[in-house]
């Protein structure tokens, strides 16, 4: 029948019809927002103590428990709203109602219920996941939804099974970490120097002792002969507050010697004593041991300064407190560090750099890309590219950048000046 008088079935119909799209634009709402919600952001609220945050962290715990009953209410919504319709347009305009039907559902479910909520929940996605998280968790409590979900949902994974379509649980990684770091500097949600903190804090647990450590060969150290007096001036005239003591050579290191513990000795008037009498006993730890191990045992000890052996047993470095804790919060400066002239360090000039930088340090600091292949330091580059130790004023080269040797302390490149290869057009 055509032109049908419009009843109160009709209005009856309508409503289930206007109640059934809403809830469908409801749900739609819940899904975007709270699949893009992860747990960190969901404990951040929650300790701000937004409304409806608690229920939105225990729900970010296990997504699959809510993401699924939330596509099964969505398509409910729309397929009953769409049969609805289809019967009330047929009673009142025939044959036409079935297409009058299709095309104004497929307009007004997709423009207000479908892209309206999930552009509002990708735009304001805090929002839209504290408003829509406690209804939805409250659905998920009664039984006919849940267990409705869980059997569709394991017919679906017994079909991924079966096709062998299974993959593995994707989980973050700590350059995404890194990469979130980065784009919340660049957004300014976090300061530049917070980025860096983030980025050394990951870093730290793949960096090795050998990579922190002072060298051998700029060792601080005496011999177990020598007095008192003699190791007091040799800490103060350098700076150090802990220096090993040597037995027959540099890789026969038999105690540790403290600057306070010698000052007092030299107060009482025992100045003449030899500090084989009054040294502590070193610790020693192997070249390729994790920084983030050592930083542990110094927290369980009272040893600050450790001696770094290499695979042969031979003395390689030493590594100290200050060494560790600079890989976390960058360089550490006191007044007997030299000063550096800033206005010197321009990329574009040329930097003058110390061939005992780290190279990891070099690049991070002053947004390089030398390469490390094998060497540490900015002089273990320079001897690597030049085949043999070089002399002042040779040059080597890298695909970006121009090598200078500025200085030479016996076969040890002391300084370089580093400059950037340019295109010739």
């Amino acid at each position: 029948m055509i032109g049908a008088a419009w009843s109160a079935s009709d209005t009856y119909l309508s409503l289930t019809v206007l109640v059934l799209l809403v809830l469908s634009g409801f749900f739609a709402l819940a899904e975007t927002s709270l699949v893009r919600m992860n747990k960190s952001r969901a404990r951040s609220l929650q300790e701000q103590h937004r409304r409806g945050a608690r229920a939105l962290a225990l729900l970010t715990e296990t997504p699959q428990k809510f993401l699924n009953p939330l596509l099964l209410l969505v398509l409910i919504c729309q397929l009953v709203s769409a049969t609805m319709v289809g019967v009330l347009t047929d009673r009142l305009f025939g044959a036409a109602g079935l297409f009058i039907g299709i095309v104004g559902e497929v307009v007004v479910i997709f423009v207000f219920f479908e892209a309206i909520p999930k552009n509002y929940a990708v735009q304001h996605p805090d929002n839209a996941a504290l408003i829509t998280a406690p209804v939805v968790s409250t659905l998920l409590k009664f039984w006919p939804i849940k267990w409705l979900s869980w059997l569709l949902l394991g017919v679906a994974q017994g079909v991924i099974r079966l096709l062998g379509l299974e993959g593995q649980t994707q989980k973050m990684t700590e350059s995404e970490v890194l990469a979130m770091a980065d784009v919340a500097q660049e957004d300014k949600a976090i300061e530049s120097s917070e980025r860096n903190f983030i980025h050394s804090v990951i870093e730290f647990g793949d960096t090795i002792v050998r990579e922190v450590m002072v060298p051998r060969i700029d060792m601080v150290d005496i011999g177990d002969t020598a007095t008192v007096r003699e190791a007091l001036d040799l800490a103060v005239a350098t700076g150090r507050s802990r220096i090993p003591v040597l037995g027959e050579g540099v890789d026969d290191v038999v105690g540790i010697v403290n600057l306070r513990h010698l000052a007092g000795l030299y107060a009482d008037g025992r100045g003449s004593a030899l500090v084989r009498d009054h040294m502590g006993e070193p610790r020693f730890v192997p070249e390729t041991k994790r920084v983030a191990s050592l930083l542990s045992e110094v927290r369980k000890g009272k040893s600050h300064l450790f001696i770094v052996i290499d695979e042969y047993g031979g003395t390689a470095g030493l590594v100290t407190l200050e060494d560790v804790l600079e890989e976390l919060v960058g360089e550490i400066t006191d007044e007997s560090d030299p000063k550096i002239d800033e206005e010197q360090q321009n990329p574009d000039a040329g930097l003058t750099l110390s061939g005992r930088l780290n190279i990891d340090d070099a690049n991070e600091e002053y947004e390089l890309s030398l390469p490390k292949d094998g060497w540490d330091t900015v002089g273990g580059l320079v001897l690597d590219l030049a085949g043999g130790v070089p002399e002042v004023g040779d040059v080597v080269s890298t695909p970006d950048y121009h090598l200078t040797v500025l200085r030479m302390e016996g076969r040890r490149v002391e300084e370089v000046l580093v400059e950037r290869v340019v295109e010739q057009s």
